[in-house]
């Protein structure tokens, strides 16, 4: 069975499900970044918190949000097994959005060098690339997501990888939340 992507044979045209993708991952980032501040009391709905922090800080494109902080935070409080396993589906789910901005803009995008650079990686080990890109905080992981997309992987296999990882990096996160907690709030006094 071949999980790897293949490039698109055509060049593809630029249509209404294009537009649609791409204006639906664009209005998602628009309402995550002016509501930014309403996103402080997450905090208070536990791992429910994290799972919502998660799937808002990653369903930006491009722009960051800091939703890392909130399972730092909350592993620090909570049980750091649970935070991590709540945050890491969120994140998944958030990731989606750079997906449909790929899929949407493949017509696009073709000419961007960040894009280029993770589309032969992409093309090759697709959701193992996926699942070890999600597992680090970088920024490349929007391009990931955005060269998915544009390649045509399954969505299915895009979020069942991008949940390995982003479940990976939300136990790490939520563990050093945990073991270092009181050494932050040292720092803090």
């Amino acid at each position: 069975m071949n999980t790897k992507p293949e490039p698109p044979t055509d060049p593809q045209r630029f249509g209404w499900r294009h537009l649609l993708s791409i204006a639906a991952a664009l209005a998602i980032t628009l309402m995550i970044v002016a509501l930014r501040d309403d996103l402080r009391d997450l905090n208070a709905l536990g791992y429910a918190g994290a799972f919502l922090a998660m799937l808002i800080g990653n369903a930006t494109v491009i722009l960051p949000v800091p939703g890392l902080i909130f399972v730092f935070l909350l592993g620090g409080t909570l049980n750091p097994l649970l935070v991590g396993l709540a945050a890491g589906p969120g994140a998944a789910l958030g990731e989606l959005t750079g997906y449909a901005a790929g899929f949407g803009g493949s017509a696009v995008i073709d000419d961007w060098p960040a894009y280029h650079a993770v589309e032969g990686w992409m093309t090759r080990y697709g959701p193992i690339i996926i699942s070890l890109m999600a597992a680090v905080p970088n920024p490349l992981f929007d391009m990931a997501g955005i060269a998915a997309g544009a390649l045509r992987l399954p969505w299915w296999q895009f979020l069942l990888a991008a949940w390995i990882g982003k479940t990976a990096q939300g136990l790490l996160v939520a563990l050093a939340g945990f073991y270092s907690i009181g050494w932050v709030e040292g720092l803090l006094r």
